[in-house]
C-alpha cells in the first residue's frame, strides 16, 4: 500500500510538472529525470483514471478537460507534499531571525519597498532581507522555482500557477517641460498625446506596455524620440527638453521642479502593484508579516478579499 502511494505521488507530480511548464521534455528537466520516465508516469495514470489529460501535437501538450479538473485537485497537494521541509524549516523560525527573499522590478524596488522595508526592518532587525531586482520574466520564473517568498510588482499578463494580492493602486500622468504647450492644459485628451515625440523605458516594462497598448486601441500615433534605462532617466530627459512621457505616479513623489505633471484618468486606467506568490506555496512566518505590515490585513482579512485579489491583472 505504501509503494502505491508513493507511484502515485510521482504520477501526480510528474503530471502536474509537465501541465505547468507544456512540455513533457521541460517536465524531465525540472524533476531530473529522463522524458520516458515522465511520459510512463503520466501514461500510467491516465489508464488508472480510464482518462486522456494531455492533448498531444509533437513535442506540445494541453490540457484536456480532464487534465484541467485533475490539475485543479492535484497541483496544491503536490506542491505542499514538495515544499513540506523547506516550509517547515520557515515556519520552525521566528521572527527574531530568517531569511526573506523579495524580487521586485525596477519601480518596486526605487519607489514603492522602501519605507515598507524601512518599517519592517525597524521593528524586525534580526530578519535578512534579501532584495532581488529582476525583470518580470526572470521574476516570475524565480517565483515558480520558488527562489524567492514572494514578489512585488505590477504585471499585464499572470500565469495560472502564481496568486495576486494587491498592495497598491496607482495612476499614470503626463509630464513634459514647464515650457511645452500641453503644460498649460488643465485636461489632456488623446489628441493632445498624438504626434508628439516621447521618452520612455525600455519597452518590455509592464507600465509602458500599458502605455503601448491604449495607443494601439486609441489608434495614437507617435515619435520615440530617445529610450532610456530607467524612469528616473526618462524623468531626467523629459526636464532637460528631450521630449514629454507618461509616466506611472509611483515615480513622481520625488519629481524634480522643472517638470510640469498633468494626470490622465479619462485615457489610462489605474493599475495595481502588488504582492505576487506561487499558489500552493505556504508562506514563511516573515513573508506573512510583511504582508500584513505592508497593508494588505491579517491572514483572514486577505482570506475573505482573495477571489478578488488572485485574480490576474488582465488586459
Amino acid at each position: 500500500m505504501a509503494k502505491h502511494r508513493y507511484d502515485r505521488l510521482r504520477q501526480l507530480r510528474a503530471f502536474c510538472c509537465a501541465a505547468e511548464l507544456g512540455s513533457i521534455s521541460r517536465a524531465a528537466e525540472r524533476l531530473e529525470l529522463t522524458q520516458p520516465s515522465v511520459s510512463l508516469q503520466i501514461q500510467s495514470l491516465e489508464r488508472e483514471l480510464g482518462v486522456i489529460l494531455f492533448e498531444r501535437k509533437g513535442p506540445r501538450i494541453r490540457l484536456t478537460s480532464e487534465g484541467q479538473a485533475l490539475h485543479a485537485m492535484a497541483q496544491t497537494m503536490v506542491a505542499n507534499i514538495d515544499d513540506l521541509p523547506t516550509q517547515f524549516s520557515k515556519n520552525s523560525q521566528s521572527l527574531d531571525g530568517g531569511y526573506l527573499d523579495i524580487g521586485a522590478g525596477q519601480s518596486s524596488t526605487l519607489y514603492l519597498l522602501p519605507p515598507l522595508l524601512e518599517r519592517f526592518m525597524a521593528q524586525h532587525p534580526h530578519v535578512q532581507i534579501r532584495l532581488h531586482n529582476l525583470s518580470v520574466g526572470d521574476m516570475l520564473e524565480a517565483l515558480r522555482t520558488d527562489r524567492m517568498d514572494f514578489a512585488v510588482g505590477a504585471v499585464l499578463d499572470l500565469p495560472n500557477e502564481l496568486r495576486y494580492q494587491a498592495i497598491y493602486s496607482y495612476g499614470l500622468s503626463l509630464i513634459t517641460p514647464p515650457d511645452h504647450p500641453l503644460a498649460a492644459r488643465d485636461v489632456i485628451n488623446t489628441r493632445d498625446l498624438a504626434n508628439q515625440d516621447y521618452i520612455i523605458p525600455p519597452r518590455d516594462m509592464t507600465t509602458w506596455r500599458l502605455i503601448n497598448l491604449v495607443f494601439e486601441q486609441q489608434a495614437i500615433q507617435y515619435r520615440v524620440k530617445l529610450e532610456v534605462g530607467s524612469w528616473e532617466a526618462v524623468k531626467r530627459y523629459v526636464s532637460l527638453g528631450f521630449g514629454i512621457a507618461i509616466v506611472s505616479n509611483v515615480c513622481l513623489a520625488e519629481a524634480p521642479a522643472n517638470l510640469a505633471i498633468r494626470s490622465l484618468p479619462d485615457i489610462f486606467p489605474k493599475r495595481t502593484y502588488g504582492a505576487i506568490s506561487r499558489r500552493g506555496r505556504a508562506l514563511s512566518p516573515q513573508a506573512r508579516r510583511f504582508l500584513e505590515m505592508s497593508g494588505m490585513g491579517t491572514p483572514a482579512e486577505l482570506a475573505a478579499r482573495q477571489s478578488e485579489l488572485d485574480a490576474p491583472i488582465t488586459r
